[in-house]
């Protein structure tokens, strides 16, 4: 399934810890692969671990790829960052991680993450968790594949 709301691509942000684990890493990758397949745009915070595997599965398929840096330098993105957005404003970017995006793929995730989670859910924005955190709200998947799937399920019923 592929989704566009009013003639744009879809941008999808996929969260996760700046250290991950082998396997969460290779979720992430999976993850901004197949959302790149699909014609979305990757959002991450633009930085290591599960940021810079999904930009890189993202990469491998040809997506585009947006990172939203807490720092001041656009040198702390991540290689696999398109377009990366310098915020200044430390873990105060996660706002804008998951403002900029119509659901989030939660992948793993240290406490930043479980901010990110809880951001997206108070405005309403679906959250599909894939080796993550375990909240009222969000919408388990076992695989990337159905995780992005049910991302995308739910950006078309709302």
């Amino acid at each position: 399934m592929s989704v566009k709301r009013k003639n744009r691509r879809l941008r999808i942000a996929v969260i996760g810890g700046g250290a991950c684990t082998v396997k969460q890493a290779g979720l992430a990758r999976e993850v901004g692969a197949e959302l790149a397949r699909r014609d979305c745009i990757v959002i991450t915070g633009g930085l290591g671990g599960v940021m810079a595997a999904a930009s890189a599965g993202a990469k491998s398929q040809g997506g585009l790829t947006v990172g939203i840096l807490p720092g001041s330098s656009d040198g702390d993105a991540n290689e696999h960052v398109d377009v990366p957005i310098v915020t200044g404003l430390s873990h105060s970017r996660n706002a804008l991680v998951v403002r900029s995006c119509s659901a989030v793929i939660a992948v793993g995730g240290q406490y930043g993450t479980l901010s990110e989670i809880a951001l997206s859910l108070s405005m309403g924005i679906p959250v599909v968790g894939l080796d993550s955190w375990d909240i009222d709200g969000m919408e388990p998947a076992q695989t990337p594949g159905e995780a992005v799937e049910r991302a995308l399920t739910l950006i078309a019923k709302r």
